[in-house]
């Protein structure tokens, strides 16, 4: 029975396959080259609220969202480019080095963050839209063995963004079609306020 369970999680990408050891040494020094840090800042807390925070996310997410962007799995022109070129050792090294910083947590909309909190640990039940808590832990800090990325403190732009093209069908890498299926019931109106809590969620 143990072994149909973990062949299913397997099949459903919960379970992934074995990658190179990374090194975060080496992943600095490809951050720096590739202008990585350009866009989401020295130690992976991006300056610009479009652009995702990648420190202390895990590395686990973080090499499967490089491997689809160089397969074109998540389309983004800025970032199928820069993961086009990159190896396997490449990919392990920068999720590495982001993996090894602390995100800086933010702070957000007072008048939102309630809102936000109530659906991120309760959900909406009327409408079917699951709580995040569920997968992404009452800190926002992921599930790393299931590539469930770490949301704590995370721009809420970029939350929204996140948020609004898995609705919209735009971003389609998530497992299981989880994300695509709670955007969808989701309004406009708790995209919002969701995205405020999540940017001031403590995640270490």
């Amino acid at each position: 029975m143990k072994k149909i369970i973990v062949a299913a999680l397997v099949v459903m990408g919960v379970v992934g396959t074995a990658h190179a050891e990374g090194n975060a040494q080496a992943g600095q020094n490809l951050a720096t080259s590739k202008a990585c840090v350009g866009c989401h800042g020295m130690d992976g807390n991006s300056m610009i609220p479009g652009n995702p925070k990648l420190a202390g996310q895990g590395e686990a997410y973080l090499i499967k969202q490089l491997e689809d962007f160089k397969t074109n799995k998540r389309k983004d022109p800025v970032m199928n480019g820069q993961a086009s070129g990159l190896s396997e050792q490449n990919m392990a090294d920068l999720a590495a080095y982001f993996a090894s910083k602390t995100v800086k947590v933010g702070s957000g909309n007072k008048d939102l963050v309630k809102q936000g909190e109530a659906l991120y640990r309760g959900g909406d039940k009327e409408n079917g839209v699951s709580a995040c808590i569920a997968c992404h832990g009452p800190t926002g800090a992921g599930m790393p063995s299931a590539k469930f990325p770490a949301l704590g403190g995370q721009h809420a732009a970029y939350v929204e963004k996140s948020l609004n093209d898995f609705r919209s069908l735009k971003r389609t890498n998530d497992t299981g079609k989880m994300m695509q299926d709670i955007a969808a019931k989701m309004s406009d109106a708790q995209i919002k306020a969701v995205a405020q809590y999540i940017a001031g969620l403590y995640a270490n």
